[in-house]
């Protein structure tokens, strides 16, 4: 197969294909909870915070565990520092809590944070990426560690001695003013505001009479964490739904946790916009719709319960009805309008790529399929398209907020401009030509492509980037597809998925994932879907 040129018409999917993402679709469309791969930071706050709750002894395990030979946590660079802080707070509350187990990977951590932190090339800011609540997170853990070090000067563990009066500092450039500032307002009896209640544990013990109502569900902002902080200020002690929601997750992967959750609007959207995109066909679309539409409300809907309403999940969500044929209104989009662009959430503090590559295709699907859509949408597409293309960094590639790889965002982003570019009166074929170049330029002698190392994900956005722009005929286009189809195909099922989407720390959305190489197939023109490894595998959730 490598080398040649792979059709990306509209064969039909083959049965085993096509069993694989109806399989997929009634997981997503039944679930309550979603699936995300656990946290090694929100592990490290439940382990902290709530050292009382069931499967206790297996958190710290996990962090143990998961510890990487160089004493830190997590992905490459920056992306490594909130979960290493959270990870070594922990162990260190362990330490002195009376587990000496805890104390060698306590210090390692110590040691790989120092050198970070205030070795001959410490951090700065700009190395930290802007994952959610990063600018309160790291100056929070930061003082926690310290406290732990201050207090080792009168209480000394077995293996910790050499740390006792060590002191860390936050990146440069990063301090704790807005920490600060949120703590002050907080406690002069200022509402929590709701894009806080996800990182809730950074403010510390909440007040009693704070006004935070958990979700139905039993959570607070969707967080384990922030859910076993809000109980710390609570003297009366957990209700039966928080704590039947925190047990519920611990048992969900035997003890650790993921650092949101439930996920399943977020999913169940992203899942079903990938496989309609690729031209799968949807069983039972009325099932299907309304289980997308079921939290959808005047103001759009959020990622998960108790998570903020915000532009990303509810574009993809009306888009994605918009396809089943059961079509909703656009207007709960429009406060999330600013000048040039939309905002993720009100009050975000930086846009984001992706987000706005999804309300340009609502917009634009709505544009294309009402001739009576106003000149209001019309004037969101060319806004958009315009403010798209000049985000374009100068290799051909986009980042973005909610996702590590290039790869993800680059592919969000063409694929808007690609089908609705034009609606607008632009002309973004250059700007794709740019990113399909650039997707050829790096693909790696394996046939894949990722930021760190090859990933089936990535190279499934990098094939489906190439196969939806084949009419361009970029010069190697076609080849590195079909190449990057071998290599999908060669490594099916026999690599984990690394973490690449942004959350507190970074995480592994498996079946979005999955719907990701599914859609690469899909667009290919696959009518033998066991050529390329592709099964249903069980899944619980």
């Amino acid at each position: 197969m490598a080398g040649a040129a792979p059709d990306p018409g509209s064969a039909p999917a083959g049965p085993a294909l096509q069993a694989a993402a109806a399989d997929l679709v009634d997981e997503v469309a039944a679930t309550r909870w979603g699936r995300i791969s656990p946290s090694v930071y929100e592990t490290g706050r439940l382990v902290s915070i709530a050292p009382w709750l069931v499967d206790h002894a297996a958190r710290v395990a996990f962090l143990r565990a998961t510890q990487r030979p160089d004493g830190g946590w997590g992905q490459p660079g920056g992306y490594a520092l909130a979960p290493t802080l959270s990870a070594t707070e922990a162990l260190l509350a362990t330490a002195r809590d009376g587990d000496p187990s805890a104390a060698e990977p306590a210090g390692q951590g110590l040691d790989r944070l120092i050198g970070w932190l205030a070795g001959p090339a410490p951090l700065r800011v700009a190395d930290v990426p802007d994952t959610p609540a990063v600018e309160l997170i790291v100056p929070a853990l930061v003082d926690l560690v310290n406290a732990h070090l201050d207090a080792l000067a009168d209480r000394p563990v077995p293996g910790l001695d050499r740390f006792a009066g060590v002191r860390l500092a936050a990146p440069a450039g990063m301090d704790d003013r807005p920490l600060r500032g949120i703590r002050a307002m907080l406690d002069a009896g200022a509402p929590v505001p709701d894009k806080l209640m996800h990182s809730l544990e950074v403010v510390g013990p909440l007040t009693a009479n704070q006004p935070v109502r958990p979700a139905p569900i039993g959570g607070v902002g969707a967080s384990p964490a922030a859910t076993a902080a809000w109980l710390a200020g609570h003297p009366a002690g957990p209700t039966s739904a928080t704590l039947r929601y925190l047990e519920a997750v611990t048992r969900r992967h035997g003890g650790p946790v993921p650092s949101v959750v439930p996920i399943a609007p977020f999913e169940r959207a992203w899942v079903l916009s990938l496989l309609i995109g690729a031209g799968f066909p949807v069983g039972r679309p009325d099932r299907v719709a309304a289980a997308l539409a079921a939290p959808l409300g005047p103001g759009g809907l959020a990622g998960g319960e108790g998570l903020p309403l915000d532009a990303d999940t509810t574009s993809v969500t009306l888009l994605t009805l918009a396809q089943l044929g059961a079509a909703q209104p656009v207007d709960c989009l429009w406060p999330f309008e600013v000048d040039t662009h939309f905002s993720t959430w009100l009050g975000e503090r930086t846009p984001s790529t992706t987000t706005n590559a999804h309300v340009l295709e609502l917009f634009g699907h709505h544009v294309a399929a009402h001739t009576w859509a106003g000149a209001r949408d019309r004037a969101v597409v060319a806004k958009l398209t315009a403010w798209l293309c000049a985000q374009q960094l100068p290799d051909g590639s986009w980042m973005d907020k909610w996702h590590a790889s290039p790869y993800y965002a680059t592919f969000c982003v063409v694929t808007a401009l690609h089908r609705h570019g034009r609606l607008g009166g632009g002309e973004p074929a250059a700007t794709i030509r740019r990113a399909v170049r650039w997707i050829v330029a790096t693909q790696a002698a394996d046939r894949s492509w990722g930021r760190w190392h090859g990933t089936a994900e990535e190279t499934a956005y990098a094939v489906q980037t190439l196969l939806l722009t084949a009419a361009l005929d970029e010069p190697g286009a076609h080849a590195a597809a079909a190449d990057g189809l071998a290599y999908l195909a060669a490594t099916s099922g026999q690599q984990p998925d690394p973490p690449l989407w942004h959350d507190k720390d970074l995480y592994v959305p498996p079946r979005i994932v999955r719907a990701a190489v599914l859609a690469a197939f899909r667009l290919a023109g696959s009518d033998n879907a066991m050529r390329y490894g592709i099964s249903s595998p069980a899944a619980t959730d």
